[in-house]
C-alpha cells in the first residue's frame, strides 16, 4: 500500500502546503492545501475522505474538491470523521453561506456529499486497508488514524499534544513500522505549543518515552510552522538521537 504525501506544512508559503493524504488512488487523510498538488482525473477518483478535525489548514480544500468534481462524479464522495467535527462541517462551511450545502446537491435524497461519524476505536475498510480511528488531545475534539495494510501498520496523529491514550492504542498495534507525528513549534515556542496542543520538539522527545518498541518505528515528523521550520527540525533530532527520526517531504510516498 502506499501513502503520497501532498502536504504536510503547518502553513502556506514558499511551496509550503498544509495537510493532505493520498491512501492509494481513491482515499483522503484531511484535505489541506496539498489537495491541490492533484489533476483533475486524479482528484474525481478520491471515493472517500478521513478527516483527523475540522481545523482550516486540515480542510481548506474539501469544499473545492466536492466543487470541482461534481460533474464527473455520479456517487457521492464519503467524509468520515468524529461527530464534532461533521458539526462543524455543516454549521460553519456546506451551509450556503460559506459554500453551497452539497449534502443537499443535486437533492436531498442524492447529495454528491455524505457525512459518516467514525469515532475512536472504530475500524472501516478503504482503499485495501483497514482504518482506525484512534483518540488524541487537541484544542478541538480530533482523531487519529491507524492505517493497516495487512503487512504493516503506518499511524498518522494529526494535531496532538501529549495523550496516554493515544500511546496506548499505538501501543496496542503489532505490526507498527511508521508514526508520522507532529511537531508544530520550536522549543522557544513551547508555551504557545501548550496552550494550542501542539508538540515542541521537547515535549515530543519526553512523549516518545511511552512509545513500545521504538527500535521498530520509523518515526516522520510533519506539520513543521513554515517559519521555524529548520529550527524545530534541528531541536527534534539533537533531543532525539537515539530514534529513528527524520522529516516529513512533501511529494514524498511512503509503503507499507
Amino acid at each position: 500500500m502506499q501513502l503520497r504525501i501532498l502536504g504536510c506544512s503547518g502553513g502556506i508559503g514558499a511551496g509550503n502546503r498544509t495537510t493532505a493524504l493520498l491512501l492509494g488512488r481513491h482515499v483522503l487523510i484531511d484535505a489541506g492545501t496539498g489537495l491541490g498538488e492533484l489533476t483533475m482525473d486524479e482528484l474525481a477518483q478520491i471515493d472517500h475522505v478521513f478527516l483527523t478535525h475540522a481545523h482550516m489548514d486540515h480542510i481548506a480544500c474539501l469544499p473545492m474538491l466536492i466543487d470541482t468534481v461534481f460533474s464527473k462524479r455520479t456517487q457521492p464522495i464519503t467524509v468520515h470523521g468524529c461527530s464534532a467535527t461533521l458539526a462543524a462541517l455543516r454549521e460553519h462551511v456546506f451551509n450556503w453561506r460559506i459554500w453551497p450545502d452539497f449534502t443537499a446537491i443535486p437533492s436531498p435524497e442524492a447529495g454528491m456529499l455524505r457525512l459518516c461519524t467514525f469515532e475512536a476505536g472504530e475500524t472501516r475498510s478503504a482503499a485495501g486497508c483497514g482504518i482506525t480511528a484512534l483518540p488524541v488531545r487537541h484544542t478541538v475534539p480530533a482523531l487519529a488514524y491507524a492505517l493497516d495494510s495487512g503487512h504493516s501498520t503506518l499511524v498518522f496523529s494529526g494535531d496532538t499534544a501529549d495523550c496516554a491514550e493515544f500511546w496506548g492504542a499505538v501501543n496496542a498495534l503489532p505490526q507498527l513500522a511508521t508514526l508520522i507525528i507532529e511537531t508544530a513549534f520550536a522549543d522557544h515556542e513551547q508555551a504557545l505549543a501548550e496552550v494550542s496542543r501542539h508538540f515542541s520538539p521537547r515535549q515530543l522527545i519526553a512523549a516518545l518515552s511511552q512509545l513500545a518498541r521504538p527500535e521498530q518505528v520509523q518515526i516522520l515528523i510533519t506539520h513543521l510552522k513554515p517559519a521555524d521550520q529548520e529550527l524545530t527540525m534541528r531541536e527534534v533530532l539533537a533531543s532525539g538521537g537515539h530514534y529513528r527520526i527524520a522529516r516529513l517531504a512533501q511529494g514524498q510516498t511512503i509503503e507499507f
